[in-house]
């Protein structure tokens, strides 16, 4: 008898005690960022606001939020709050020399990569679009919070043809249609791909999607970094870019396309590619072009400041051609107000040109003013990743500081649209860094 009237009080107990501690565990850490200037995404501040985020998203943006108990305050202290910054195109595992990666094993190179995928969120950039890269498992462990780093939209390797921006043989290794081709590094750990023919396009393009690519990136055109391909001869026919941008639409998501050269980017964008990279040796009658068809431009500069390590001389000469071109490009896009431009940097082979990577927002500023330059690494980029559609890992808004939006937030020490080049000193002047509601940094 005693039994009988135990057990059910017991139950009762424990399961009082389990939906209190579920109850517990469910409730979102609060935070309310009060007295800051918000940089919404556009072109100006807004003075004076608080800024309440409850679990990973932005709550409320108002002048004095009204605060409970279970709020944490962060005082801003009349700083700048800011949307983290988003790159468009990068190298998350080829940030070593051409040496190192064409000796080093998968596992070294992935170690490596945390490393850098630190040094970007550190730098104030809480998403990154990789555009060329094995970064499938990194981006499962940083969402699984293995690793620290930004939020990553992963290409999965790059997709050239024979003798193209994919292909890194030299002499010594043989003919590959003899069978006897070796591939280098970057072929065998999955961050290049080369095909030829649209049966390989289609099995290349479905493979990448099968991993877990938001988007796939082809290369259209000669570049600097690979052997065989001067900067202006065109890549793929347009049968098999066609079979590239109708296979990855059948997913719901895009093609973007590494291309210099008119003939390239307007054979990319007559055959579906939404995104043009570099377009370095564009000129006005296509540019015009891409901007009639809404095609986004994702340039860089950055990487055209220095010469990669390992690079030929012929390399060499391909990269300073592609850096020479950069003012006709930006000078031409101001002049027809060409609006679709991301931000990203494509540095590539130097693990310490990639701590400077913010020195990208100061290279802009010849051509874009200081909001135009922001606009250009926030809301701008974001709108970029969203094209992605269902393949979105990251559904909510980015890039923006507003209701309903991710909460990934900067709080810089001064105003960047008066002065941007305070964030080329991201250890300063960065003093809060927050990704999906949870602070990686704060120096307040």
């Amino acid at each position: 008898m005693l039994k009988k009237l135990i057990t059910p009080i017991t139950l009762v107990t424990f399961s009082l005690l389990a939906s209190n501690a579920i109850a517990s565990v469910e409730q979102p850490h609060r935070y309310l960022i009060k007295n800051v200037n918000v940089y919404d995404g556009s072109d100006k501040l807004v003075p004076n606001q608080d800024v309440l985020v409850e679990g990973n998203l932005i709550k409320q943006v108002s002048e004095n939020i009204t605060t409970t108990k279970d709020i944490e305050i962060i005082d801003g202290e009349n700083k700048t709050l800011s949307p983290g910054f988003i790159a468009t195109h990068e190298h998350l595992t080829a940030q070593m020399s051409f040496g190192q990666l064409a000796t080093s094993d998968s596992r070294f190179i992935g170690y490596v990569a945390t490393d850098t995928v630190n040094t970007y969120l550190m730098n104030g950039y809480t998403a990154v679009r990789d555009v060329a890269g094995n970064t499938f498992s990194l981006k499962k462990a940083i969402d699984q919070g293995y690793v620290t780093g930004p939020r990553i939209y992963p290409s999965g390797p790059m997709i050239s043809q024979t003798a193209g921006h994919s292909d890194h043989r030299f002499d010594a290794d043989g003919s590959n249609v003899r069978g006897n081709g070796t591939w280098d590094t970057m072929a065998r750990n999955y961050d290049m791909v080369v095909v030829d023919g649209v049966p390989e396009m289609l099995k290349a393009v479905r493979e990448n999607l099968r991993r877990g690519a938001t988007q796939i990136k082809i290369a259209v055109g000669g570049g600097t970094g690979s052997i065989s391909d001067p900067l202006d001869v065109v890549e793929f026919r347009p049968e098999e870019i066609k079979a590239a941008t109708d296979a990855t639409g059948d997913w719901g998501t895009y093609v973007l396309s590494h291309v210099y050269n008119n003939r390239g980017i307007r054979r990319a964008i007559d055959n579906g590619v939404k995104s043009i990279e570099h377009a370095n040796l564009i000129d006005e009658k296509t540019l015009r072009y891409m901007k009639k068809n809404d095609v986004w431009l994702s340039p860089q500069v950055s990487v055209y400041t220095f010469i990669p390590k390992g690079y030929t001389e012929e390399q060499a000469d391909k990269h300073r051609e592609a850096y020479a071109g950069l003012d006709n490009l930006f000078t031409i896009a101001k002049k027809i107000g060409y609006e679709k431009i991301s931000f990203g940097t494509d540095i590539i082979t130097d693990p310490e040109a990639i701590r400077t990577m913010n020195n990208e927002f100061v290279h802009r500023t010849k051509w874009f003013s200081n909001a135009e330059v922001m606009q250009q690494a926030t809301s701008n980029s974001a709108a970029l990743l969203a094209l992605s559609g269902k393949r979105n890992p990251y559904p909510h808004p980015m890039g923006v500081i507003k209701e309903g939006a991710y909460a990934d937030l900067l709080l810089i020490d001064g105003n960047p649209l008066e002065d941007i080049t305070i964030l080329t000193n991201p250890t300063d002047n960065l003093k809060l860094i927050m990704k999906d509601g949870v602070i990686y940094k704060n120096t307040l």
